[in-house]
């Protein structure tokens, strides 16, 4: 499984996603489109959006890659215009990244 992660990862979600048997490349700046295909998004599962403020990497992302499964990973709430696409939201605060990662290489 390959993931991308969009933003700071300050809970080092991209560690346990490694430590899962995950491929993690990350998106440059503000994951524009350029960013996540040198970042890999065509050949990308997963997308991690680790910051609010970069939700337009969602609609690009899933414009870009067919069956993309995206995952939020945030304090902060979605904007309203990509609320939807999201598959799941997750608070740190609530959600060990070591817990997230197991659920995401088992598929759930």
């Amino acid at each position: 499984m390959n993931a991308v992660i969009a933003g700071p990862d300050e809970f080092d979600l991209g560690a346990a996603l490694s430590a899962a048997g995950i491929t993690v490349t990350r998106a440059a700046g503000t994951a524009n489109r350029p960013a996540l295909e040198e970042a890999g998004i065509h050949d990308a599962d997963l997308l991690v959006l680790t910051d609010r403020d970069l939700a337009t990497a969602i609609p690009v992302a899933t414009d870009l890659t067919d069956d993309l499964r995206i995952i939020v990973y945030t304090t902060d709430s979605l904007p309203e215009f990509v609320k939807g696409q999201a598959h799941m939201a997750l608070d740190p605060a609530l959600f060990d990244p070591s817990d997230v990662a197991e659920e995401i290489a088992n598929g759930s």
